[in-house]
């Protein structure tokens, strides 16, 4: 097997290997502008990619060292492993955090003594996913009643949904993100981050025919002349994706969440795709403590089924400077969450 660098001219073969946006070659190219070093490998047979993945590596501040992430890459191969191994090697890695896009009860393909479990999951274990091939009168009765409720009081208060990928906007979606965020407390990604993502992505929207390349779509949801919901949505392959949203602190009443998420289920139909990925969830036995815990119900009301991964594993390249990182690690989060 010959294993290659993935360039342009090989993007619609490399992305039709891979299994999630995550590692798309157009998340590589987002990655790219953030500023972290973005690896792609192909790994060829009769000349014919037949695996592949996107790793990124990111610099240990003030020091020489490094952390390759891979996330919801496929199940990882012994060649694969060997390939990590060696390009970690090279960069200095100290481990190398792989999150693989794989059903739980899916057993990994590989077995290496380097691969432990990870002490700090970056990517969620669960997600929520939906069979929007299903007919709208069939997936509305899946509906918990309260959510086919409240999808009916967002309509009786003339709540407007539609596609608006402006730059303008794009603008109003990084002022709810924001307002969002500081009301929930949670840690998010920089304007900054989410501008050069969606720069990236949203030129793939007229060439996006058969989903082999990845796109973003923002969804509006408007009420009395106002933005009240503002979600961005992937494409990729057959299946939509759910993975940021922002809401404002106004107006909670006309439930423009619940129909913004209806509304995008029916854009997920209207593309003919299979699948809706919620992007995150929490066990099946919730915490009602939880932070997260009103969300996660939010996204059960849809009559999604609830899906566990194999979860995060460690490629460890240096043990004993793993075993210093995760001290540090876990004191860096404290100071966050205290200072949060």
């Amino acid at each position: 097997m010959e294993i290659i660098d993935i360039t342009s001219e090989r993007k619609d073969e490399y992305n039709a290997v891979v299994s999630h946006p995550l590692q798309s070659f157009e998340w590589g190219e987002f990655r790219k502008k953030t500023g972290v070093k973005v690896v792609r490998r192909g790994f060829v047979k009769n000349n014919k990619i037949i695996d592949g993945f996107t790793l990124t590596l990111h610099n240990v501040p003030k020091t020489n060292f490094t952390i390759g992430y891979l996330p919801k890459g496929n199940n990882p191969t012994n060649e694969i492993i060997s390939e990590l191994l060696k390009i970690g090697e090279e960069n200095n890695c100290i481990f190398i955090q792989l999150e693989p896009n794989i059903l739980n009860s899916q057993k990994l393909i590989v077995k290496n003594s380097n691969l432990i479990k990870s002490f700090h999951p970056l990517f969620t274990k669960f997600t929520f996913v939906l069979d929007i091939s299903k007919n709208e009168e069939e997936l509305l009765k899946n509906f918990h009643s309260k959510t086919r409720y409240n999808i009916k009081v967002a309509q009786k208060h003339n709540v407007v949904v539609s596609e608006k990928n402006s730059d303008k906007d794009f603008k109003e979606y990084l002022k709810l993100t924001n307002e969002t965020t500081t009301r929930q407390k949670f840690f998010a990604h920089t304007p900054t981050y989410h501008t050069k993502m969606w720069e990236t992505l949203k030129n793939q929207n007229s060439k996006n025919k058969n989903q082999n390349s990845l796109s973003a779509h923002l969804l509006t949801a408007e009420y009395d002349g106002k933005t009240l919901a503002s979600w961005v949505l992937f494409v990729f392959h057959d299946t939509l994706y759910y993975p940021y949203g922002a809401s404002a602190s106004e107006n909670r009443n006309v439930m423009a969440s619940n129909l913004i998420m209806w509304e995008a289920i029916k854009f997920g139909k209207k593309m003919d795709l299979k699948y809706f990925d919620m992007w995150g969830a929490l066990e099946k036995e919730a915490d009602s403590k939880d932070p997260w815990y009103g969300f996660h119900k939010f996204k059960e009301g849809y009559g999604a089924v609830h899906t566990e991964f194999a979860g995060s594993l460690d490629l460890v390249i240096k043990p004993n400077i793993y075993k210093l990182y995760k001290v540090a690690d876990k004191l860096r989060w404290l100071y966050l969450r205290l200072k949060k």
